[in-house]
């Protein structure tokens, strides 16, 4: 780089501070790996009231302004978070003094007032990133006030977005008022408007330099009608402009080697301590105490992730002689399945219908198996988490699970987890048979699958590079309007510049 390379993340959430998803997880983890090679990153979210007291240690104040909205002005306060990656915190108890991150009947108000506070934000800290970096619909509107008000002053006309979907499904979508209450001009409403609502969403896939998002399968996926969700015509018109990135995990964080929560740590080359795992797991959840195939899942209880098929298995599954550990929260009527299954079959299943993060550790360590039968997976984490600890994944062929689990075959030795592509009962059914068939095969195959697994680097280290590589390719692209930058100027003078 012929100069430090500056970067802004604008997220709604970050962990270690608060996090409802993966979204915090990437918010937390990708900024480490990009200033371990050398980019002056920074990350601003929402001061949440639920973001945690004892993660707030040490935090400073910066500043205030006023925040200008159509009808409304409202008091930004910057908070800071000093250390290897500055965190700043925009702070507003109208705003996000709530119990909760979202899901609130003025979110557009509350996530435009973000948005322009962090634009406002720069010239206080008198930082003009070249890359402000967005994350899902709560950032859209900072890619439209960036090209339709921001970008027409000196200090941020050569600022440019990249826009990352996390989860296409979930578009911040609001009445048209939306687009007066946030000041844009009403040429804009051709760039948001989707179905009669504004859509946060649409913002940012149109008004945004780039798109990635977290997987190169789901980048394929989204721009077809099954996993588009209205979308995918935009996303097809701007594929020129589009990256799957797949996600990595802190591997500091989860290394079975040192990690805190568990009973007998362990590594790749001496797998042996899962075994004094496991049965510390089922002393803890009341399982049997025997050498059996536990299955492990860690999950929101939703269709999407696949817990309608194996609704349908799970009698099937509890023939075979395995132990099951479910941890997670979500639809009433899937809790209540778990839950009956557990009274099923007394000390063979466990379910855990809450979040515990020490739990958690100590399934990814403890398990034989992990499930993840999703109907669609921007990406998954869990996967990741499951083989860093050993333990195999049983996963269906999509988004980030196809481009980071190969199917193991006897034969080859090759692959680090079992696969099965068509959505429906039986192809997960057949997954887990085949699991079990390897796994009934002796130690010495079952083991040669748990190395496979725990010698799957999805660190960030490789994913940073290629954050890197797209923000140096944003960074340097001539200013202005940029009629050279798109590859279909003429098409993106429609959709883009509305002017």
């Amino acid at each position: 780089m012929d100069k430090t390379l500056k970067v802004l993340i604008v997220a709604g959430e970050s962990a270690p501070f608060i996090k409802s998803g993966g979204l915090g997880d990437v918010v937390g983890s990708l900024p480490k790996a990009l200033r371990a090679k050398g980019v002056d990153v920074r990350v601003v979210i929402p001061r949440h009231r639920a973001i945690k007291n004892e993660t707030m240690y040490g935090v400073e104040f910066v500043g205030e302004f006023d925040v200008h909205l159509q009808w409304r002005k409202q008091p930004a306060k910057i908070l800071v978070k000093n250390g290897d990656v500055p965190v700043y915190f925009v702070e507003n108890d109208y705003y996000f003094g709530r119990g909760g991150l979202y899901g609130y009947d003025d979110d557009n108000e509350r996530f435009a007032f973000f948005s322009k506070a962090a634009l406002d934000m720069l010239a206080m800290l008198d930082f003009y990133p070249d890359i402000i970096h967005c994350n899902d619909w709560q950032t859209g509107p900072l890619c439209a006030y960036l090209k339709e008000i921001y970008g027409h002053m000196m200090p941020y006309s050569k600022i440019k977005t990249l826009y990352t979907i996390h989860n296409l499904q979930y578009q911040g979508r609001f009445a048209p008022s939306a687009l007066d209450m946030m000041g844009l001009p009403g040429w804009a409403w051709r760039n948001v408007e989707f179905y009669d609502s504004v859509s946060f969403m649409k913002m940012g896939l149109v008004y945004c330099d780039y798109i990635s998002t977290v997987s190169e399968t789901y980048a394929y996926e989204i721009q077809t009608p099954e996993y588009g969700y209205g979308m995918e015509g935009i996303l097809r018109s701007r594929a020129h402009r589009l990256k799957g990135i797949v996600n990595g995990i802190d591997f500091v964080a989860n290394n079975p080697a040192t990690d805190k929560h568990i009973a007998k740590h362990f590594d790749a080359e001496h797998p042996e301590g899962k075994a004094e795992n496991k049965r510390a797991l089922q002393e803890r959840l009341g399982l049997e105490q025997r050498d059996v195939p536990v299955i492990g899942m860690i999950t929101r209880l939703a269709d999407q992730k696949g817990i309608d098929i194996f609704a349908h298995v799970v009698d099937e599954m509890m023939r075979r002689d395995v132990q099951f550990v479910l941890l997670g929260t979500g639809e009433a009527s899937y809790e209540y399945l778990f839950r009956a299954m557990e009274a099923s079959y007394p000390g063979r299943v466990s379910a855990n219908i809450f979040f515990d993060e020490s739990l958690a550790q100590q399934i990814y360590a403890s398990s034989d198996l992990f499930l993840m039968p999703s109907k669609f997976e921007p990406c998954g984490l869990g996967q990741m988490f499951s083989l860093r600890f050993g333990t195999v994944p049983i996963v269906r062929k999509t988004g980030g699970l196809a481009d980071t689990i190969q199917h193991y075959d006897p034969e080859t030795k090759e692959g680090n987890g079992f696969v099965f592509e068509n959505y429906d009962s039986w192809g997960l059914m057949w997954a887990i048979d085949e699991a079990l068939k390897t796994y009934h095969m002796g130690k010495e195959e079952w083991l040669n699958v748990v190395k496979n697994a725990m010698n799957s680097d999805y660190s960030w280290e490789s994913s940073a590079d290629k954050y890197i590589a797209l923000y140096e390719k944003l960074g340097f692209v001539s200013e202005g309007i940029r009629p050279k930058f798109y590859e279909q100027p003429v098409e993106d003078a429609l959709i883009m510049w509305k002017r």
